[in-house]
């Protein structure tokens, strides 16, 4: 079994990241020409003495302030790339001591952060979570995170386990579940040299990424390819559109256009490794194996420790016959992320092809120990089973596959099959019957396997 993923050396506890780095988070105020409050969010000190926030929490005002410890300090903008929705405020006779800055360039799906911002101008308020996705955007990566965002958070802090900023909190999802988002601290670095004047409501490159993770909680895919291609109309060279475009087609079995829209993608930044491994799966949906391996690696490349490009990779592998190969890539996968379900499906489906059942066997059940309700695990335990000679183990398992999708042909097909193998034929003709009122073309091919000619 492999070993769980270790904590990082010298990592703090999150008690230990608040108390290093909550002094450093402030509550940011926008006032209009009159005096009336018009916005409340949070802000980080930086090591320049000025305090970083989000362009939108300032973008109602002309007058702006900074609370820190029940004290108000006057506060004048002092650079601001609203394309990327990142400000700094000059705050004279600020206290706050500074944050150190980390990188999102070694940043890891998996890896432990803290949020730290005033929501409603109340107390700091800490929330911790994992790192649950990673974009590549301008010398640094989007992060998408566990760890929860409140109203009046924009601004504030992401930190990693050693007290480090990686970015400013900026944007939610309420409707979805754990769908929270922070800014990259390299556009705050970038800052000094990548000011941005304002541009029209829904035309900066954050709002465009938002709009993205939007259509992907919902699984949109139709709407994010409307999107997409309307970005890319007004933004012929957005990345952003053609990789949403990529994504959107692949969801829609569209594979020959995922294809074209991710290598358009890949111009405008060849270091995308997401894009790589987006174009490595399309060209695998395609039957194009040879290019699917090749963008894997392209992608692996660029991050070694990119969990999904590994397993993607495997499953380009098997899909050739080269299943040592493709064992190989899946345990890559899962020393990265052990507790990745879908790298033990394939993992098993790989020892499957090498008739090594037993192995399979145990692959599948490690899937599973993650996610019980998972039917493709079932289901491959089911098959591995069967040639191991196994079949009531087998049955019980296609039937657990059928508790959780009982309308899949797949399933009853194979269930169908191995009551036939194991000589209950009365049990596979009633099987037969079932498939009949699903489908009426898989129960033919099932009649035709369990009944002499």
């Amino acid at each position: 079994m492999m070993p769980l993923l270790a904590t990082s050396a010298g990592a703090e506890t999150a008690s230990q990241v608040f108390k290093q780095d909550a002094p450093s988070v402030v509550v940011v105020l926008t006032y209009t020409a009159a005096g009336k409050l018009t916005e409340l969010g949070s802000g980080v000190k930086l090591p320049d003495g000025t305090v970083a926030t989000n362009c939108h929490v300032l973008k109602d005002g002309t007058r702006y302030g900074v609370r820190y410890e029940g004290k108000d300090y006057h506060a004048q903008l002092d650079k601001a790339d609203w394309n990327r929705d990142v400000c700094s405020l000059s705050v004279p006779g600020l206290p706050a001591p500074p944050v150190t800055l980390g990188s999102t360039r070694t940043l890891q799906v998996g890896a432990s952060v803290y949020a730290i911002g005033t929501p409603e101008g109340l107390q700091r308020t800490l929330s911790q979570g994992i790192v649950s996705s990673l974009r590549p955007v301008g010398g640094g990566s989007y992060i998408q995170t566990t760890a929860a965002i409140s109203p009046g958070s924009s601004g504030g802090g992401l930190f990693d386990d050693h007290g480090r900023l990686l970015g400013l909190t900026s944007f939610f999802i309420s409707k979805g579940q754990q769908l929270n988002f922070a800014l990259p601290v390299e556009w705050i670095e970038a800052l000094p040299q990548h000011t941005m004047p304002r541009v029209a409501p829904g035309a900066n490159e954050v709002e465009w990424l938002n709009r993205v993770a939007s259509f992907e909680s919902a699984k949109d895919w139709q709407g994010l390819q409307v999107f997409a291609e309307h970005l890319i109309k007004v933004q012929p060279h957005s990345e952003i559109g053609w990789f949403a475009l990529g994504e959107s087609n692949a969801h829609l079995g569209h594979y020959v256009q995922a294809i074209v829209a991710d290598r358009q993608a890949l111009q405008i930044n060849p270091q995308d490794a997401d894009a790589w491994n987006n174009l490595g799966s399309a060209y695998d949906s395609a039957g194009q194996y040879a290019q699917a391996i090749d963008a894997d690696r392209q992608a692996l490349r660029i991050n070694p420790r990119y969990a999904k490009a590994w397993s993607n990779l495997g499953v380009a592998y098997q899909d050739t016959g080269q299943f040592a190969r493709a064992i190989d890539a899946e345990r890559q996968a899962l020393r990265i992320n052990p507790q990745d379900v879908v790298a033990w499906n394939n993992l098993g489906a790989a020892y499957q092809g090498a008739g090594q059942f037993a192995r399979a066997i145990d692959a599948e059940r490690q899937a599973l120990r993650i996610n019980p309700r998972n039917a493709k695990a079932w289901n491959n335990l089911g098959a591995a089973s069967a040639h191991a000679g196994q079949f009531a183990q087998a049955i019980d398992a296609f039937r657990q596959a059928l508790r959780i999708n009982p309308q899949s042909s797949t399933e009853w097909f194979y269930l169908g099959l191995v009551y036939s193998m194991a000589g209950q034929q009365d049990q596979a003709l009633a099987v037969y019957q079932h498939l009949k009122t699903i489908d009426p073309a898989k129960a033919q091919k099932l009649f035709d396997r369990i009944v002499p000619k």
